[in-house]
């Protein structure tokens, strides 16, 4: 019989056979049991990826992942672990099993396989065999668990997302730069900052004091009509400017081209020839913008009334920085002065107006130059000009000559405006203008004389009311005091205004407003108060047909004198687009001047039908 010692030993010797067979299962990964949860629908993992190992004391645990080369806090590596895919008992999942191996330092070959490596408590790979049994690659069924392996490559470079909103660039500090395209015409400048002025030279209420009186209500007719744009003209590209020429011919009847009293008026065909041409600089800053115009009224049944007409401007911008810009403008005007004349009236001695054989000459031009500096919403605009008037001599039937070199002129001026903006649609401003106007002879024919200096003070308003109603409007103050102590000082008010209102679409109203001091040689009087309104009417009844209608007040008073003035004009123009080049325009126009000074009087209906062409 076995004694109690054999019993003994022959069961601890089954018991360290155990220990050590459940150590050799602990160590082999291929041994380990996994405790993987099948889904009894599909039949597959529930959770792919995310399984359960043998922890060394039996029991299950997690499986933990850990990128090459690095460790946790506790350094503490599964035995069944493997160093590809960093097998833990603790930790994230930080890199895929199928993501390529960062080999170890010093160790590394190219094809080598980093299998056999593991990682000790520092973080570090150690050597191992890539032949081993613990060192299997992934099965199967963990590559189908692992996630996607990260791409290789650089990174893209090419644009994954397009740019759907871009910020509007603020107009104060970036140039927005439009280029006009071919076939496209260009946008028609609105009131009140149009090329060609509503009246020619009366924008600046000074260079009103150099015109003659009755000479308003014949021009107000020469400025272009805004047209649809599938009618308007497009022009040439000459360079880096943008041209718009064009020429009209006109055939008609004018029953007093003389604009003389009634019993003196002879009637006659009217032949009217216009040429114009307009430009605009296409500059990224700056700008060059000019506007010329020239016409010839010939009447062949009385020549002596036949006439010339031009006027013309030229207006250079220079964008100096983002707060300061230079402006400099040149400006002329031809035209002829009517026979009625006060002023020729009283020099030729109360003879009667229809002893003249022409109608003398009138020219204004002059220049200005100017700097405008802004501080935020505050701008400052200070304005020099020089103009000169000059007056041609007229000649009777009888060959007696009327000497009118007394009358021309040089008007030196400087105008200050300060002007804040409110908001985008409304800057009220201040304008403080002087003047001074020297005569080229000391005195006139009447031994008097006739330089003056002159002040006017006025505050307005610059604005845009719900984008329909624009326009500038002034009101003030002004005097002139005269170096001859005969000639009495002149207080009088001033206003100045020019409105556009947009009604419709298709209708748009204009009405300009303006007064001032008009020079004058006639005994006793220092000068001529003058004011002069235009109210005009536009409206398109097709895109290619347009109307309009207007009227134009002139009231002039001699100051010092009993001689009174009153002039009205009316105006209906329509205008039929053929073609993009091509117009067919019909005028009418009436003048009336009622003056206390007999044979100064006079009315006048002029009818003109005619094409326009802008080539």
């Amino acid at each position: 019989m076995r004694t109690a010692r054999a019993d003994r030993r022959e069961r601890h010797e089954k018991r360290l056979a155990f220990a050590a067979l459940s150590l050799a299962l602990a160590a082999s990964p291929t041994a380990a049991q996994r405790f993987d949860a099948i889904s009894p629908v599909t039949g597959q993992p529930d959770n792919p990826g995310v399984g359960l190992d043998t922890a060394p004391n039996g029991l299950p645990s997690l499986r933990r992942r850990l990128p090459d080369g690095l460790a946790r806090d506790d350094g503490r590596g599964s035995p069944g672990g493997d160093a590809l895919g960093g097998d833990q008992t603790g930790g994230d999942s930080l890199r895929s099993p199928l993501s390529p191996p960062i080999p170890a330092q010093g160790q590394s070959q190219p094809g080598a396989s980093q299998l056999g490596t593991r990682l000790n408590s520092g973080g570090q790979r150690t050597g191992g065999s890539a032949l081993g049994s613990s060192n299997l690659a992934p099965s199967a069924l963990l590559r189908s668990r692992a996630a996607p392996p990260r791409r290789l490559g650089a990174a893209t470079r090419g644009i994954t997302q397009n740019v759907t909103q871009v910020p509007s660039p603020a107009s104060r500090l970036t140039p927005i730069i439009q280029q006009p395209v071919v076939g496209v015409p260009l946008p028609l400048p609105q009131a009140p900052t149009q090329l060609r002025p509503i009246l020619p030279l009366i924008a600046n209420s000074a260079t009103l004091g150099l015109l003659t009186p009755g000479f308003i209500l014949g021009t107000d007719l020469a400025r272009p009509i805004p047209t649809d744009p599938a009618y308007a003209p497009i022009g040439y590209q000459v360079g880096t400017f943008t041209v718009l020429p064009s020429f009209a011919q006109s055939l008609g009847y004018d029953s007093n081209p003389d604009q003389t009293s009634r019993q003196f008026a002879r009637g006659s065909v009217a032949l009217r020839t216009d040429a114009a041409v307009d430009f605009q600089s296409n500059w990224a800053s700056s700008s060059l913008q000019g506007s010329l115009r020239g016409a010839y009224l010939e009447t062949p049944q009385n020549e002596a009334a036949s006439r010339p007409a031009a006027d013309g401007v030229v207006r250079w911008r220079l964008d100096a920085n983002r707060d300061l810009h230079i402006d400099a403008e040149g400006r002329f005007l031809v035209d002829t002065q009517r026979t009625g004349n006060p002023n020729l009236q009283i020099a030729a001695g109360n003879l009667q107006a229809a002893s003249a054989t022409t109608r003398p000459l009138l020219a204004v031009y002059g220049a200005s130059l100017g700097a405008t500096e802004t501080f935020n919403r505050l701008s400052v605009t200070l304005r020099g000009s020089i103009d000169r008037s000059e007056f041609d001599n007229a000649r009777l039937s009888d060959g007696t000559i009327i000497n009118q070199a007394d009358r021309n002129l040089n008007q030196y001026s400087l105008q200050l405006r300060t002007a804040y903006e409110v908001n985008p649609d409304f800057s009220p401003f201040i304008d403080i203008l002087g003047d001074t106007r020297v005569y080229d002879l000391r005195r006139d024919l009447n031994g008097v004389r006739r330089d003056s200096d002159g002040i006017s003070f006025l505050v307005g308003a610059s604005f845009g009311l719900l984008r329909t109603l624009t326009g500038e409007i002034s009101a003030g103050i002004q005097h002139r005091e005269y170096v001859d102590p005969t000639l009495r000082a002149i207080d009088a008010p001033l206003v100045n205004a020019a409105l556009v209102w947009s009604m419709s679409p298709l209708t748009t109203v204009r009405l300009t407003a303006a007064t001032g001091i008009t020079e004058t040689t006639i005994p006793g009087s220092s000068g001529i108060l003058t004011d002069v309104a235009t109210l005009e009417v536009q409206h398109d009844l097709f895109r290619n047909l347009s109307i309009v209608l207007g009227g134009s007040f002139l009231k002039n008073t001699y100051q010092g004198s009993t001689i009174r003035e009153n002039g009205v004009s009316a105006t209906a123009r329509l205008d039929y687009h053929l073609t993009r080049w091509l117009t067919l325009r019909g005028t009418y126009i009436y003048q009336q001047i009622n003056s206390s000074v007999a044979g100064s009087s006079f009315n006048d209906n002029t009818f003109l039908v005619g094409l326009r062409v802008n080539p």
